[in-house]
């Protein structure tokens, strides 16, 4: 897992719900509010701050929903079955799970009623649910793996697995038989052929997006004297990149832009 931030505010809170519709699947759950992650380029730091009440700076607070599990069998059992996104605003699998288990907890009410899962994380604690992610029907495990460059992967996720345990834990989720899934998105600098390399024989399929909120993330950029990796020209290649290395390795991957 990754590292804490230094200063966290955690407070406990109940749920009034917590299978909510989704523009990308049918619904998504999430039992934190906040991610200790603290990714530089999340778009939930642009609207969850406002949204939660929170003032803190993003990845500096989380609210757990204690009573997440119970909520979701509740609205399982009214709800038309679709598929469920684990987590969208949220990292499933950050430090926090650890103590807490609601994403567990919520994992086996969805596996009581066999609905169709989509785990989304950056954290190879996500191994720990191993046995449960066997049991579904329909589940595909996906690690967000922006790019094959630790440094650059620590100055925008912080707070994330490594890059290199994100990969082998995606090894290990095929070998046992779980339909897996890398999210290079953003795309951020580092060596696509690396990557691709890398993921061979790991993953099921690739999904490839740009970067979608760079105009907030433009002083982060230039502080850290990235700015050609914020352009049109960087993004046009290194999709070209990609598609070419996935393609040559025979990996099954999409283009999100």
């Amino acid at each position: 897992m990754g590292r804490m931030p230094s200063s966290l505010i955690v407070r406990e809170v109940e749920a009034k719900s917590v299978l909510n519709k989704s523009k990308i699947y049918d619904y998504c759950v999430n039992a934190y509010t906040g991610c200790q992650v603290g990714c530089r380029y999340c778009y939930a730091r642009l609207f969850i701050p406002r949204y939660s009440g929170h003032a803190e700076p993003w990845g500096t607070f989380v609210d757990v929903k204690v009573n997440a599990p119970d909520v979701l069998r509740r609205q399982l059992r009214r709800g038309k079955q679709g598929e469920v996104w684990v987590s969208s605003v949220c990292d499933c699998y950050q430090p926090l799970e650890a103590k807490y288990g609601l994403t567990r907890r919520c994992l086996e009410a969805l596996l009581e009623v066999q609905w169709p899962v989509r785990v989304q994380t950056k954290s190879v604690l996500a191994l720990r649910d191993l046995d449960l992610f066997r049991q579904f029907r329909d589940l595909e495990v996906a690690f967000t793996i922006a790019t094959d460059d630790e440094r650059t992967a620590r100055l925008f996720e912080p707070h994330a697995s490594p890059v290199s345990e994100r990969i082998a834990a995606l090894g290990r989720l095929r070998e046992a038989g779980v339909r897996t899934m890398a999210f290079i998105g953003p795309i951020l600098p580092g060596d696509p052929a690396q990557l691709a390399d890398a993921l061979a024989g790991k993953v099921d399929r690739v999904l490839v997006d740009r970067m979608n909120y760079i105009d907030q993330l433009r002083g982060f950029y230039e502080r850290n004297g990235l700015n050609r990796a914020s352009t049109e020209k960087f993004f046009r290649e290194m999709k070209e990149r990609c598609a070419s290395e996935f393609a040559k390795r025979d990996i099954p991957y999409e283009l999100l832009f």
